[in-house]
């Protein structure tokens, strides 16, 4: 059995604990202790390492990660995995604004609420929210998968791409482009997976509804001009 590497925010600087965590070559299981609001805690991770922070985080938690299983016990500040690439990050708590932007890939759970510009600019990542998320969630969403099994926000989905969307509860308003579609077979046996990858093995998926891009703003037209 691994053993579990502890540090302790309080006692050791945050910038020696991410350079240990950059080690080529490392694995295992760490612990994270006391982080206390600290920014940037547990970034650019590129192992196959399990990282529990006890606590609440700052900006940018486990942004840039690869490959790393990060689990914040607590809330998280702006911007949490943002850019990241693969792994899992999991927000036990609530997440500020900006979570999972411009992320390419991977999972990101967060159990309570999200604010605003959840997953804006998404680019293949999964984001599951189990409360509500914010205004202008999704901005320009490109690719992956969003699902809410709360209520969102004003502009959801504005200028979106190809990513899919998937809300259980109210929408305040659609933004520029993004409407609801039908939800087939497919989309069904997707959303239960999604769901169940989070924690989430009761939901009924035919309570959810989704949506994604009318594609009438992929080229410039003039009499789109204003919706730009």
């Amino acid at each position: 059995m691994d053993t579990v590497v502890a540090y302790d925010l309080a006692a050791t600087p945050l910038r020696e604990v991410n350079t240990a965590l950059h080690a080529p070559g490392l694995s295992g299981e760490f612990v994270i202790t006391n982080p206390a609001g600290a920014h940037n805690v547990a970034v650019g991770l590129n192992a196959p390492v399990r990282v529990t922070i006890d606590g609440h985080v700052g900006y940018y938690a486990a942004g840039m990660n690869q490959r790393a299983e990060v689990t914040v016990n607590g809330n998280a500040g702006t911007g949490v995995a943002e850019n990241m690439m693969s792994g899992v990050v999991w927000v036990k708590g609530n997440a500020s604004q900006s979570a999972g932007a411009t992320a390419h890939g991977g999972l990101l759970v967060i159990e309570g609420d999200a604010a605003a510009r959840c997953g804006i600019s998404m680019k293949g990542v999964d984001i599951v929210v189990g409360g509500n998320i914010g205004h202008m969630s999704a901005f320009m969403a490109q690719a992956g998968r969003l699902v809410v099994r709360g209520d969102a926000g004003e502009a959801l989905g504005d200028s979106i791409y190809e990513a899919r969307l998937y809300v259980r509860g109210d929408v305040a308003s659609l933004g520029a482009d993004c409407v609801p579609k039908p939800m087939r077979a497919e989309h069904h046996a997707e959303l239960r997976k999604l769901l169940s990858s989070a924690g989430f093995h009761d939901d009924d998926t035919a309570d959810y509804t989704r949506y994604g891009s009318a594609r009438s703003l992929y080229h410039f037209h003039t009499d789109n001009a204003a919706s730009y």
